[in-house]
């Protein structure tokens, strides 16, 4: 028997995970971590409940083993699984969305110090350099994990290493733009508009 319930982005996402392979929890949070936890933070915080639901839902099965004294429980897919994931896959994606609450401290900067602001960009900046650093040694890691699905680890990797140097590029470059105002209230003869009608150019010229 299946039970029926909205399904959401992440219990899609944990059935790609299960149509790679079985995965115990423990694996599977490991997997999240380095995988989709780049993309969809979400799944982790899901994760000790939906594998539950995909298999209220028929969608995996879970089989409990013993390894020595303990017992772990291992997650597969099931047919029913395999059928509705590749069925999602045709569906079209939600609208890119971004969280990234130092980019709301930027938005609201007004109501504090320059010295403040500068501050949560040197931390937004350290953490661009540092899941750069992170997305080389996951591409320079070998023997390649699941290599038959190096193709899509090699497209996903790349666009979140680019999204990291914009970020970390951006955020050099305010400090500097910065530097030049009297105050988060007056950035004195810094060219606002200027600095507008160029991006807007560079729209016009692609």
């Amino acid at each position: 028997m299946t039970t029926t319930g909205a399904r959401t982005t992440t219990s899609y996402a944990l059935l790609g995970l299960l149509a790679v392979r079985d995965w115990t929890t423990y694996e599977l949070a490991k997997q999240v971590k380095r995988s989709l936890n780049w993309f969809w933070p979400r799944a982790e915080r899901k994760l000790y409940d939906e594998p539950k639901r995909l298999v209220e839902q028929g969608l995996a099965t879970a089989t409990r083993e013993r390894t020595g004294l303990r017992g772990r429980t291992v997650y597969r897919i099931t047919p029913q699984g395999r059928a509705t994931l590749a069925e999602w896959l045709s569906e079209p994606p939600a609208p890119r969305s971004i969280e990234f609450e130092g980019m709301v401290k930027v938005f609201f900067a007004d109501a504090g110090s320059p010295d403040q602001l500068l501050a949560t960009l040197g931390r937004i900046e350290d953490e661009a350099n540092g899941r750069i650093a992170e997305l080389a040694a996951m591409a320079a890691a070998r023997p390649i994990p699941f290599p038959q699905r190096a193709h899509l680890s090699a497209i996903g990797l790349r666009l979140q290493y680019e999204q990291e140097k914009a970020v970390l590029s951006w955020a050099r470059w305010a400090r500097k733009q910065i530097t030049q105002w009297n105050s988060t209230t007056d950035p004195g003869a810094w060219d606002s508009l200027r600095q507008l009608d160029e991006l807007a150019g560079r729209q016009r010229r692609q």
